[in-house]
């Protein structure tokens, strides 16, 4: 029991704490192999796509923007406006069930491979360290010596590196929110005539540089709500990066003149690379754990070892619990299967409502409360409202045509017209004869048209008398004719 209690002590803490609460400080070992080789492709092609993307533009507007201030968002040049919140209510959904279905199957693949946090640190901010002061072991004797002209300028380099990298950064988060031509705009105006936009670009950029030089794991570990949530989202199934403890345990030295199994030993021969390239200080040996994000650094230091030593590789590899608590290999079994298929339905789904989602959406209302009313002795008339929602990037002129039953449309006031971006709306009157209107609501159809070109069909109703003010109203009119014939 007491083994036991012994080998459970790296669960009474982080670990990134030490036992009196202090932060320890981690200085992982430059990871390489297949995996960092695939992961640092998948690294550079996102920064650059990061970086260059507020430069593109489509139809003269930005590939991407979120402008969260003014509810607009262009997704690869396709316009969102306000009109299309819902859509976005159910694409945030949507991302949250795909998110929780995810892990739930491939465990913290996002974190390892895709996340910001871990590609700015890992491929962008960490190279950069390792350029200026050297590998682990020579970060950690820098920081442990005293100030002298040496740790100085490569302190100074490292951190002005990491601030400048931090401004352009800031840069190009605002410019996703603004467009990059009014950041350009904000730049070339100099700090005078926008304080304000100036301390919160620094601001920003002070932030970032904050977590990526001073706070860095400790992102993943304690403010991340998602790894938060992964204690509760995996299970035995889930697929995550893991130690096979079956074929590693008992550990031992290795010693190339034994036969290890003979010994009654496993494969792990307690080298320590995997904690050592371990950007969150943890050894994946002591199972799922918060800290890890499935970066497969350790996955890549223990291949190398097994390499060496003539054994097969994948002692610490991609699996799940059952799989290695029964000794099979990894399969795609139908969890896999109904999950994955599930995550591609709401895929697919989101994707055909925006396929169908419309340029300019018009709605036709009779005016709440309004009757009908006798335009003349031969027609009848009714109060409508229209509305416009122009998504289009240009000023949409609105014509309205009635094309059943027969009968005229009367604009109130001037000619509408919708600007970008815009909800236009006016009132008008459709006026139809009496011999039309023979029920209390006569069905209307209309067309939208802009420039000539039909935009939408629309239908509504207009009310006209019903049958008994018919009957009281003949009866009005043969009593008014038999009075005058009788005058």
């Amino acid at each position: 029991m007491e083994n036991f209690d012994d080998q459970e002590t790296f669960r009474d803490r982080l670990s990134t704490i030490s036992e009196e609460g202090k932060r320890l400080w981690v200085y992982p070992k430059k990871p390489k192999g297949k995996y960092y080789n695939k992961r640092t492709v998948i690294a550079i092609l996102l920064q650059i796509f990061l970086f260059l993307s507020p430069f593109i533009k489509i139809k003269g507007d930005p590939m991407l923007l979120f402008n969260i201030l003014e509810r607009k968002f262009i997704i690869f040049g396709v316009i969102f406006w306000p009109q299309d919140f819902h859509l976005f209510v159910l694409s945030m959904l949507t991302f949250i069930v795909f998110i929780v279905l995810f892990t739930v199957v491939y465990g913290r693949l996002f974190c390892g491979w895709v996340c910001p946090q871990t590609v700015f640190m890992e491929f962008l901010y960490r190279p950069i360290e390792y350029l200026i002061e050297g590998n682990n072991s020579q970060q950690r004797k820098l920081d442990l010596q005293d100030w002298d002209l040496t740790k100085i300028w490569k302190k100074s380099l490292k951190h002005s590196l990491f601030f400048l990298i931090s401004v352009l950064t800031s840069i190009t988060f605002l410019a996703y929110i603004i467009g990059m031509d009014r950041v350009l705009e904000i730049i070339s105006e100099g700090p005078a005539s926008n304080i304000a936009g100036y301390l919160g670009l620094l601001a920003f950029a002070a932030a970032h540089y904050f977590v990526f030089a001073k706070f860095r794991e400790q992102v993943c570990i304690i403010v991340c709500p998602y790894g938060r949530l992964q204690g509760v989202l995996l299970d035995n199934n889930s697929i995550q990066v893991s130690y096979d403890y079956k074929r590693g345990e008992p550990r031992g030295k290795h010693n190339p003149l034994e036969n290890r199994q003979e010994q009654g030993k496993g494969d792990c021969i307690e080298c320590g690379s995997c904690e050592a390239v371990c950007p969150t200080g943890i050894d994946i040996r002591n199972g799922s754990q918060l800290e890890c994000i499935n970066c497969t650094a350790c996955m890549d230091a223990c291949d190398a070892v097994m390499d060496r030593i003539h054994k097969p590789k994948g002692l610490i590899r991609y699996a799940s619990e059952r799989s290695i608590a029964d000794g099979t290999k990894l399969k795609v079994n139908v969890r896999v299967i109904f999950y994955s298929t599930v995550l591609t339905g709401l895929l697919v789904l989101i994707g055909y409502l925006f396929t169908i989602r419309t340029d300019v959406e018009t709605t036709i209302l009779r005016v709440q409360g309004s009757m009908y009313q006798e335009y003349d002795s031969a027609h009848y008339s009714n109060i409508y409202l229209v509305q416009v929602v122009n998504k289009t990037r240009k000023e949409l002129p609105i014509q309205l045509i009635l094309e059943e039953p027969k009968g005229q449309i009367i604009m109130m006031g001037d000619p509408l017209f919708v600007k970008k971006g815009e909800v236009g709306e006016a009132n008008f009157l459709v006026v139809l004869p009496k011999s039309v209107v023979t029920s209390s609501s006569t069905h209307l159809d209309f067309r939208v048209v802009s420039e000539g070109i039909e935009i939408e069909e629309m239908k509504s109703t207009f009310v006209g008398p019903n049958s008994l003010d018919r009957h009281d109203v003949g009866d009005e009119d043969e009593k008014e004719k038999s009075d005058n014939d009788s005058h």
